[in-house]
């Protein structure tokens, strides 16, 4: 399937390319995302019209991520969890915890958006993570976790 690109998808384009996608991506994902839309004659035709209102607010969606993304480049997150004495959680920590713990801090970030390499966290100690804001800001914060013992 045919779709115009709405806003800027990572791996796939730039806010008004007309790419190819597979149709269950685009039916599943895209369009209800809005993020596309299919890319018929008349579909393309009101995009180019709302072309220059489109761009200044993904600029202004890029300003926001930025500004945010230089207040928390490279914050330390708290995270306290249950540990045993060696160090090790009975749990671990997930993106959702890493994601509460900055909501408390003031930065409201979707889970989705943390980025862990290795998976969940199951050690005490700090632990460098990278939170993707916008799909061109990606900044590097320092998870400190802290063991409880019971």
């Amino acid at each position: 399937m045919q779709v115009i690109l709405m806003e800027k998808v990572g791996n796939l384009g730039n806010l008004g390319e007309v790419v190819r996608v597979k149709d269950g991506y685009a039916r599943n994902f895209l369009i209800p995302q809005r993020m596309a839309r299919r890319a018929t004659a008349a579909a393309i035709a009101e995009f180019e019209a709302k072309r220059a209102e489109l761009e200044k607010a993904a600029a202004v969606k890029l300003a926001a991520a930025q500004a945010q993304g230089e207040k928390l480049t490279g914050m330390s997150v708290p995270v306290s969890q249950k540990a045993g004495v060696d160090g090790r959680l009975f749990g671990s920590v997930t993106n959702h915890d890493i994601a509460d713990a900055l909501g408390k801090l003031g930065f409201p970030v979707d889970k989705a958006n943390i980025r862990m390499p290795t998976g969940p966290l199951k050690t005490t100690g700090e632990h460098p993570l990278s939170v993707a804001l916008h799909t061109d800001v990606v900044v590097e914060v320092n998870v400190v976790v802290t063991g409880e013992h019971a």
